[in-house]
């Protein structure tokens, strides 16, 4: 019988799918992976990610993401509201994101972002909705707002946190993300986390096209070569063995309590097949 997959964090509308975007699609199914997240980055794609994910049965969020701050008109926040209120009855939007705080991009405005990862909280708050949060060196800053802003749990992607941040990202119903960099064996910390973390934590991800898994890495010479390390949501069930090793526990087990829990944390989820 077939091990059935949820991938909570995938880019399908990136442009390094447009060559093949319905052979991913495709792909991802023929490996088992049942549903994908689709998150927004920017308002210019939340027709493309709604769309994605209705015409291949998957889901998706709607957010404007740290890293697209900057080149985000001063009325897209109201257009985020718009959107979330015109499709508040859709049952595939499932959360608010990609949403969050980047402190490792040392050029973007840390004020700006703290304005939309604020403002887009209580927009989620609003509507009832979970977040995807980019945490990258930043979970500190995120949790400050999830304490004043009460949203109803999410999931941290690409987590990758000390003990103390778990715990805290935990109590408040997040489930945490794991994905492809938590197949590299230098990637103590994160590996240390999957192999430790209560099971009602972790959920899988890709993140694709991007944190390829080390079978998939390229160095910069490899990739200035020509070499391509696109990721893509078939390689989750590969990821998966890592968590399953890393935890000591059979792939099946694995794949039912990531699901159990991407669930939970996206509730709309549940309704869907």
């Amino acid at each position: 019988m077939q091990i059935h997959w949820i991938d909570t964090h995938c880019h399908l509308d990136a442009a390094e799918f447009a060559p093949d975007r319905e052979a991913v699609v495709q792909r991802a199914a023929g490996a088992g992976v049942r549903l994908i997240v689709l998150p927004a980055v920017e308002v210019g794609n939340f027709d493309t990610v709604r769309q994605l994910a209705h015409r291949h049965g998957h889901a998706y969020a709607l957010g404007i993401h740290p890293l697209y701050v900057e080149r985000a008109a001063d009325d897209d926040l109201d257009r985020l509201r718009q959107a979330l209120q015109q499709h508040r009855d859709d049952p595939r939007l499932v959360a608010v994101g990609e949403i969050g705080l980047d402190h490792f991009v040392k050029t973007l405005d840390p004020v700006r972002q703290e304005r939309f990862y604020t403002a887009q909280l209580k927009l989620a708050r609003d509507a009832g909705l979970p977040v995807l949060l980019h945490c990258r060196r930043s979970a500190d800053s995120l949790l400050k707002g999830l304490r004043r802003i009460d949203v109803p749990g999410g999931i941290a992607h690409a987590f990758n946190g000390s003990r103390q941040q778990t715990d805290a990202f935990i109590e408040r119903g997040f489930a945490l993300g794991f994905g492809g960099a938590m197949t590299f064996e230098r990637a103590l910390q994160i590996r240390e986390l999957a192999a430790t973390v209560p099971d009602e934590a972790p959920v899988l991800e890709t993140d694709a096209p991007d944190i390829p898994p080390h079978w998939l890495y390229r160095t910069a010479a490899q990739r200035a070569a020509g070499e391509t390390s696109r990721n893509e949501p078939a390689e989750l069930p590969r990821i998966a063995h890592t968590l399953a090793a890393l935890r000591g526990r059979p792939l099946e087990d694995i794949a039912a309590l990531t699901a159990a829990n991407a669930r939970r944390v996206l509730p709309r989820l549940q309704h869907l097949t």
